[in-house]
């Protein structure tokens, strides 16, 4: 494999690069070829896992966050992750717009409104629908959903990546937050088989992410031309958007990434203020913003660990919560991986107090108040009188189509529904490319992307995986993407819970005056990176100059 790697010109650990090539390749064909049998064995796989293991999903994600939360405001909060005199390579800015962009942002605009308005119309915690009472239970499950579970989710994974690659000095890899747990063992196969695992599953999540944007993308072309919002459609916008990344792959973390993300934060931004200022609800919405803060503080405990026990058996296998709440933090668990490896990729010298409450805080109180915005002012205009509206309407008959018919009530409605979908595919461009350079650092191991040839292949498999999930999908769409992410989302679950206790053991390792004045390293952190740099699985910038002509030959 090292002298294919040389021959193809691929800077790379050839083991992980070829199994998880060929595994992607394998998988592909394997769409190709059997989809309905595939479809129905997700199908079954899903039900299966929400009825069995919904309660794991749940209550693992809130013992995340409670652990975050311990850390960060314990003494192990002020351990820099990195060397003691290293600095923020970013602006708390850029920083934020680029774990944001890379991270939810099509999400948001995916269910900024979808969310509040399927809530309101199917109330989970029983209200009346259509009710004042169905849209407050409808934004405390949304933000729920969507605030800080979903960062400890990032947050905790990527936590344990920054602390072992930047202060440990392990490969940039996930395998890498496994040294407390398997020692040496991480560059062996139990090691390679943790990062091809890594790599599957975050292609399948970001390829779930693309396969909801481009449907919604698909319904707002429908929405200014008229356009069917077929299948077809869906893959051709796949296929135009994933060769645009392709730029941004090619410009690497700091031009084509932070540029993209800079830019699509200040037009999702100037998107949000134009619908909060010209709805003629600024002042109800102003008031929403303190009163929804606080129904979802207050609500927090009881929905953290809703298990929805009572709930009848239904042909889900779990109630409610198997369509929504577990298959959230399946799909997101999902992008754990590429998520905390970027996250720790730009948070290198930032403190552990630091980098827990910019990771759960910030983008947290950005989606409280978008969902504000688009969440409250959709029920309103929907009307909370008992009876369906008409954006109720069109979520039941396309949960895509929500945002742009709730741009019906707006003036520039055109230039509002043209915007939402060029901020959506600029999302979708900024996790497809960052996602495809941290695949491709997963592959590396030196927390540099490799040569253009390496994250074009990434990025392409995973504009393909998009495609196909589609075709798999067909009429059933969200359903089918949603029983595909949960299979998925199970084995990356234990592999990041398993992470977090890999980080809370190396923390008890920290010796007081280590983490009370933050200087040197624990012991066990040289010897690990002096193993790493002697099996040459990360390169100092001496060797790294040597290794490039070889890479190129």
């Amino acid at each position: 494999m090292d002298a294919l790697a040389r021959r193809l010109g691929l800077r790379t650990q050839p083991t992980i690069f070829f199994t998880s090539a060929g595994l992607m390749v394998l998988l592909l064909a394997a769409l190709l070829i059997f989809p309905d049998q595939l479809g129905s064995a997700f199908g079954a796989g899903r039900e299966w896992v929400v009825t069995n293991l919904g309660w794991y999903f749940i209550f693992g994600v809130t013992a995340w966050l409670v652990t975050l939360l311990v850390v960060a405001f314990g003494p192990y909060g002020q351990i820099t992750l990195g060397d003691p005199d290293d600095r923020p390579d970013y602006s708390f800015l850029s920083w934020f717009a680029m774990l944001f962009a890379g991270g939810i942002g099509t999400v948001l605009m995916f269910w900024g409104v979808a969310e509040p308005i399927s809530h309101l119309s199917d109330p989970p915690l029983g209200a009346d629908p259509y009710t004042p009472a169905a849209a407050q239970d409808a934004m405390d499950v949304a933000l729920y959903h969507l605030s800080l579970h979903t960062w400890a989710i990032f947050a905790l994974p990527g936590l344990a990546f920054a602390y072992f690659i930047h202060r440990y000095h392990l490969p940039v890899r996930v395998s890498s937050v496994f040294y407390p747990l398997i020692g040496e063992r991480i560059y062996g196969p139990l090691g390679r088989g943790i990062d091809v695992l890594a790599i599957l599953g975050t292609l399948f999540g970001v390829a779930v992410s693309i396969g909801l944007g481009t449907q919604q993308i698909g319904a707002g072309l429908g929405a200014l031309f008229g356009w069917e919002n077929s299948t077809t459609l869906q893959v051709v916008v796949i296929a135009v958007l994933t060769t645009v990344a392709t730029g941004s792959i090619v410009a690497g973390l700091d031009r084509g990434i932070k540029l993209l993300s800079n830019l699509n934060i200040a037009m999702a931004v100037g998107l949000m203020l134009f619908v909060f200022l010209a709805g003629g609800m600024t002042l109800f919405l102003t008031r929403e913003l303190f009163e929804t803060l606080g129904s979802y503080l207050t609500s927090l405990p009881r929905l953290a660990l809703w298990q929805d026990a009572l709930a009848d058996e239904t042909g889900d296998g779990w109630g409610w919560q198997a369509g929504w709440t577990v298959f959230y933090w399946a799909w997101t668990v999902s992008w754990a991986p590429f998520m905390g490896i970027f996250l720790a990729r730009i948070s290198k010298g930032r403190t552990i107090r630091e980098f827990v409450l910019g990771v759960l805080l910030a983008p947290s109180a950005f989606t409280l108040v978008w969902f504000v915005t688009f969440g409250w002012s959709a029920m309103s205009l929907d009307g909370m009188d008992g009876t369906q509206g008409p954006i109720s309407a069109a979520v039941a008959d396309s949960v895509p189509l929500a945002m742009f018919e709730l741009f019906e009530s707006y003036p520039l409605t055109t230039v509002l529904q043209g915007l939402g979908v060029v901020i959506v595919a600029l999302f979708f461009a900024t996790s497809a490319d960052s996602s495809s350079l941290v695949v491709d650092m997963l592959c590396t191991g030196d927390g540099e992307a490799g040569p253009v040839r390496q994250r074009l292949f990434w990025g392409l498999s995973q504009g393909a995986l998009a495609a196909l999930l589609l075709v798999l999908a067909g009429d059933a769409g969200l359903t089918a993407l949603q029983e595909v992410i949960t299979v998925v989302g199970l084995p990356m679950f234990t592999l990041m819970f398993l992470a977090g206790i890999g980080l809370v053991v190396a923390l008890r390792k920290e010796r007081l005056r280590y983490v009370t004045q933050v200087v040197g390293l624990p012991p066990e952190a040289a010897e690990a990176g002096q193993e790493a740099l002697d099996r040459g699985e990360i390169l100092t910038e001496g060797s790294q100059a040597q290794a490039e002509p070889r890479s190129r030959a």
